[in-house]
Parts: structure tokens; C-alpha cells; sequence
């Protein structure tokens, strides 16, 4: 089964707004870490900030083929469903790759 022009127009409004939501959120932390070093306050939030934004800019497209996923299985579109389960299968296989050798 297929999806229809519907549901396909549904799912991307929801990736849109998760990343939209996704690059705001990190913006306000990055800001927030950088004001806080340009002020000369290179501490323990500062740092946090910081980390917390690049994590949340590097989550956002994870979080994109997680939802797609969760949607696809949802409308019954099992092309779909297995391709994202390869592209979430390579991104979680970068991720801990990248980890071990950090």
C-alpha cells in the first residue's frame, strides 16, 4: 500500500516543523553559549550550551528519519518503511563509528 498525496502532504509538514524547530532550538542554545564566552565567561554553561546546540543541530536530521520511519509504518508503505530502516541503520552505524574513534 501507498500513501496518498494526503498523507505524504501531512508528513511533510510535520518534518518541516520538526526541522524548523530542530534549527531554532540550536540557534538559541549556540547564542547562548556564545554570549556567554564573548563575555569572557568560558565556564562549565557556557561549555553546555555550546555542546547542547551542536547536539541538537546534529540530532535534527536523525530525528527526521526517525519520524519518517514511525510515519511510514503508520501508512503502511513498507518501501518506505525499509528504506528508512537503511538510512537509520547507516546514520546509527556513523554515529557509533565516529564515537569509538572520538
Amino acid at each position: 500500500m501507498t500513501a496518498g498525496p494526503e498523507s505524504l502532504s501531512q508528513l511533510e509538514r510535520q518534518l518541516g516543523r520538526l526541522l524548523v524547530t530542530g534549527v531554532v532550538v540550536s540557534a538559541v542554545l549556540l547564542a547562548g553559549g556564545l554570549a556567554l564566552w564573548l563575555r569572557d565567561a568560558a565556564g562549565a554553561s557556557t561549555v553546555w550550551l555550546l555542546d547542547a546546540g551542536l547536539i541538537a543541530l546534529m540530532a535534527t536530521p536523525i530525528l527526521r528519519v526517525v519520524v519518517s520511519f514511525a510515519e511510514y509504518v503508520r501508512m503502511r508503505d513498507w518501501f518506505f518503511v525499509a528504506m528508512t530502516m537503511v538510512v537509520l541503520a547507516e546514520l546509527t552505524l556513523t554515529v557509533i563509528v565516529a564515537f569509538r574513534h572520538h
